[in-house]
């Protein structure tokens, strides 16, 4: 627990066209391992994109700087405590194997208008893809986070650097 420093985005790394749900992180993350579940107490996730651009709060908390223990969820191992983390469905070649940005142009709206309303909300805060994190050995989320963020538009304050 503590302020809020950074905001994470994940893929959900499921085969491209694929649709996934909140009942799916929920179960996947929260099961236990010998129901194909990872376990954990809680998901990895506080808010999904879906594949049409939509946007389901999987994990709910507030809006001020401090990460409540209500509000932590699993997403990057070492940061959660001050971290938010958002995914999109997606995330991998059709076949499961590689991965690959699949983000829809719904999706990336819809992630483009996320960070922006974090960063209004949250002017301190730095965002950073999921295999930017410390000890992440990890594709996700499947494209160049840094290299979007200029792309639409955000300060370098607000990029984290590896």
């Amino acid at each position: 627990m503590g302020k809020l420093n950074y905001l994470v985005i994940h893929c959900t790394a499921t085969p491209e066209g694929k649709e996934v749900t909140k009942d799916d992180i929920i179960r996947w993350h929260t099961n236990p391992k010998h129901q194909g579940g990872r376990g954990w107490r809680r998901q990895g996730y506080a808010d999904m994109v879906y594949r049409d651009g939509s946007l389901v709060n999987i994990l709910p908390f507030d809006q001020d700087d401090e990460v409540d223990a209500w509000e932590i969820s699993n997403g990057a191992k070492g940061i959660n405590g001050i971290s938010r983390h958002v995914v999109y469905a997606g995330g991998v070649d059709k076949t499961g194997k590689k991965a690959k940005d699949t983000r829809t142009d719904e999706q990336k709206a819809t992630l483009e208008t996320y960070v922006k309303f974090m960063l209004l909300r949250h002017p301190h805060i730095q965002v950073l893809g999921h295999n930017q994190a410390p000890g992440a050995n990890k594709a996700c989320p499947s494209f160049d986070v840094p290299k979007w963020l200029k792309a639409i538009g955000i300060a370098d304050k607000h990029i984290y650097k590896s």
